[in-house]
């Protein structure tokens, strides 16, 4: 198992990164872009996500880390629960809908499972191991 050095190389936030890139893309179209509130909400809550599991990261224990995750899943599930509204609004499609909130569902998941992780292992320290368990399957 090696050794996660930066959060950068955690694939949870590189999933949250990819998350918040295409609400920024889904924030662009026309009627979505109008809408400055949601707008910005949106863009503050899938961006929240990868901020957090990155400050968490680096306060370097597995105590804070776990706080701090704790919060980056609430603001998943924020940005799904906006998605709906960005759907009711008719500002994105079904598809767009159900494309990005499958995203943000298998973020909410990893996260889940590396909170689990996290206090079940005997790693307290200021770097962590990643582990594929609690990614699921393997791709």
């Amino acid at each position: 198992m090696a050794r996660i050095q930066s959060f950068e190389e955690l694939k949870v936030w590189q999933k949250a990164r990819e998350l918040s890139k295409s609400i920024y893309v889904l924030t662009l179209k026309n009627d979505f872009s109008k809408n400055y509130s949601l707008k910005d909400q949106i863009r503050r809550s899938s961006g929240s996500c990868m901020d957090n599991i990155a400050e968490g990261f680096d306060r370097g224990g597995s105590k804070e880390f776990k706080q701090f995750l704790s919060i980056a899943k609430g603001s998943v599930a924020e940005t799904k629960s906006q998605l709906y509204r960005a759907l009711d609004c008719r500002y994105i499609t079904e598809e767009e809908f159900e494309a990005t909130s499958q995203k943000a569902e298998e973020i909410i998941k990893m996260i889940g499972g590396l909170i689990a992780y996290l206090k079940k292992t005997e790693l307290k320290g200021i770097k962590f191991s990643e582990p594929t368990e609690y990614y699921g399957k393997p791709e």
